[in-house]
């Protein structure tokens, strides 16, 4: 269900703007034109967030806030933020000390409402809802079926999509060891810190990850590949597990991204994560792939629901429809993200992930509808199996 935001602004072209911006991303929108009538509606729609103006007629955006605090008391908290033309401390610290959450000074940019509003969603997210939300430590890998197919693309912007349109905290672990590409789509130089600095440790705890790992602009974090090839060798088959067990106590999401050799390193990867991404598209040598991928996975022993089909580019032409390599496999594609090839290339030839900077794009919208699937409570035998 969309989250639902109460506008209260005087200024009519204010109003047309907040209601346009917030509708593009999915929100329910209502509007009150002064204070009085924005703290009724606060009472009747009962709104997941409030955007208060500070100069309002009637009540201002002070006595507003103050009053809906005093109102609700202790057992809930809507969130507010305040918008206002004024550039002095004092009238800032005024709205906060009123019950203000945080505050935008007029004129603001749209990106950076919008992500004060997902962060602050986030954070008062009612407790059934947190309740419902998968637990603290999930570990996903995701694979490709062949070369080419787009994982690492997928995997980088859905861990994005997990933190900033979702409020989750997310490491993505570059597990393609010998030829990783996470600094080139990241447009990260060679002198960050890598695996390589965690694994030559004398020892390898929760401290030492957290010195290691690399904070991104878009806010996730990342645990890098080797520099060079020849550094891949020093990494183990049982140091990814080892290091997912210890992302898992301080993240939401590890995800680890890998290459398509089922080698031991990633055979231990598969282990070590709750969900295994397989991630194809629609032509006959990738359906050859994935056949054999989903025997090799059934001959493991991991129960069936571990798998989940990825399909890229899943609205191109390839003469083979989404109906057919379903039957081709005997089994249900879980997820499908749609081809916007210019889109995605740019993104990558730039350096910016097209979840960081145009998260409002079609492709866009398909990577959010798949982050918000991947977000879903798991079935416990599933979990538990994995365990």
């Amino acid at each position: 269900m969309a989250a639902k935001i109460l506008v209260v602004d005087d200024d009519p072209n204010v109003q047309r703007l907040l209601q346009y911006t917030l509708k593009q991303e999915g929100y329910d929108v209502v509007v009150a034109s002064d204070g009085a009538e924005g703290f009724r509606l606060w009472g009747a729609e009962e709104p997941d967030l409030i955007l208060l103006d500070v100069m309002l007629p009637k009540l201002d955006g002070y006595q507003v806030a103050t009053k809906i605090r005093t109102e609700e008391g202790s057992a809930s908290h809507v969130p507010i933020i305040m918008l206002t033309a004024e550039r002095e401390v004092e009238q800032k610290v005024r709205g906060l000390r009123a019950g203000a959450d945080d505050y935008l000074i007029k004129p603001f940019h749209p990106a950076e409402l919008l992500a004060r509003i997902k962060s602050l969603l986030a954070r008062f997210a009612p407790k059934d809802a947190l309740l419902a939300r998968p637990p603290l430590g999930r570990v996903l890998a995701f694979y490709g079926a062949k070369g080419g197919v787009g994982t690492t693309t997928i995997a980088i912007n859905a861990a994005i999509a997990l933190h900033r349109e979702l409020g989750r905290k997310v490491c993505l672990v570059d597990g393609n060891l010998q030829f990783g590409d996470h600094r080139v789509f990241l447009d990260l130089g060679l002198d960050r810190k890598s695996i390589v600095d965690v694994v030559t440790a004398p020892s390898i705890d929760v401290d030492l990850v957290r010195q290691v790992v690399v904070k991104h602009d878009s806010g996730i974090d990342l645990l890098l590949a080797p520099p060079s090839p020849e550094t891949a060798e020093l990494v183990r088959p049982d140091h990814l597990p080892f290091i997912a067990d210890q992302l898992r106590t301080l993240y939401d999401y590890t995800i680890i991204d890998i290459d398509k050799r089922l080698d031991d390193v990633n055979l231990g990867v598969f282990e070590a994560a709750e969900t295994i991404f397989v991630v194809m598209t629609a032509d006959l040598s990738c359906l050859k792939n994935v056949r054999l991928i989903l025997e090799t996975i059934e001959h493991l022993g991991y129960p069936a629901g571990k798998v989940e089909l990825v399909l890229n580019r899943s609205n191109a032409f390839t003469g083979i429809s989404v109906k057919n390599a379903e039957g081709a496999l005997k089994r249900t594609i879980e997820h499908q993200v749609v081809n916007e090839y210019r889109g995605a290339i740019s993104a990558l030839n730039s350096g910016a992930p097209f979840m960081f900077t145009k998260a409002d794009s079609s492709l866009g919208g398909s990577l959010l509808q798949f982050a918000r699937s991947v977000d879903k409570p798991q079935p416990a035998a599933v979990t538990a199996a994995t365990r």
